[in-house]
């Protein structure tokens, strides 16, 4: 791996946005270099060190995916290799975590799936028996799996702001019936084979969010990242039954490390309240969170 890079800097594109994750930069008006740091959000609050080696991890299980799913959904990559588009001198800054894409029109509706209860899920559930005003049979545990994937949009936040769950008739009014329903249906197919495909490997894809764009021609195209535990709730299949049955949360391969621990940490003896600065991360708990993101990608390409 090489060394951990917080915030890239090239000054050979122009720099378009920052998110959470990624730094994107304009190539030409039709295409988008998009770096994936090592920078990791938590709570919605950017920490402060970066986890060695997650950007490349990141960008490698995404291209895992477009791979395995683009016979459902066209996707974002241009084929073409990102250290074309930048200078000899910045090659370290994007090799092995970026890829150029094509510029879409982002749509605004985080297309969120869920195989299982879980998270805010689980909390809206025991309040009203639904999720996101999909209703649920009753008697249902934290971590059951669902007769059927259910699909759950969240309303995309401006930075620092927290996703909002919707309803899918909100989406109908953001973006019609008819794509509000390709959306839908499209996310639903990506997520079962996906759950095939990773069950094989012995991994649970709990739940996981998706974000689409449209091209010129009007094609729904799916971008940004895609099923990596950035966006993903991912559980070894061994030790799911026992936790499921207890009503806990299985062991996870996502960033469920960094929020128990920040959940627990004092500052000035009082909880951190989830708002910048964020508490500096040990180093056991930035390795160990490298070493979580790793091994799900051993798991699944190996």
């Amino acid at each position: 791996m090489t060394s951990a890079l917080h915030t890239s800097t090239l000054t050979s594109l122009p720099l378009l946005a920052r998110g959470k994750v990624r730094d994107n930069y304009a190539v030409g008006s039709d295409r988008i270099l998009m770096v994936a740091t090592d920078r990791l959000s938590a709570f919605d609050v950017i920490m402060g060190e970066p986890i060695p080696g997650k950007g490349e991890l990141l960008t490698q299980m995404s291209l895992f995916w477009f791979g395995k799913l683009a016979h459902l959904c066209p996707n974002h990559l241009t084929g073409e290799l990102p250290d074309s588009v930048v200078s000899s001198s910045e090659l370290g800054q994007v090799l092995g975590r970026s890829m150029l894409v094509k510029r879409l029109r982002p749509i605004p509706v985080e297309a969120v799936v869920r195989g299982y209860l879980v998270g805010s899920g689980w909390k809206e559930y025991q309040q009203s028996g639904t999720v996101c005003g999909v209703a649920l049979p009753p008697g249902l545990t934290n971590a059951a799996q669902l007769a059927q994937p259910i699909y759950t949009p969240a309303a995309k936040a401006a930075a620092g702001e927290h996703d909002e769950n919707i309803r899918y008739e909100r989406t109908v009014e953001m973006v019609g019936a008819d794509l509000a329903a390709r959306i839908r249906d499209t996310s639903i197919a990506l997520y079962r084979e996906a759950a095939a495909i990773a069950l094989r490997k012995g991994l649970i894809i709990a739940d996981t969010k998706f974000e689409f764009g449209l091209d010129e021609a009007d094609r729904l195209v799916l971008m940004d990242e895609v099923l990596t535990p950035d966006s993903s709730r991912y559980w070894p299949v061994e030790g799911y039954d026992e936790a499921a049955a207890r009503g806990d949360n299985p062991p996870s391969y996502d960033k469920q490390f960094v929020r128990d621990w920040l959940e627990q940490v004092r500052i000035n003896g009082k909880p951190w309240d989830k708002t910048p600065p964020a508490p500096r991360l040990p180093q056991e708990v930035i390795e160990k969170t490298a070493a979580k993101y790793r091994e799900a990608l051993e798991r699944l390409t190996g």
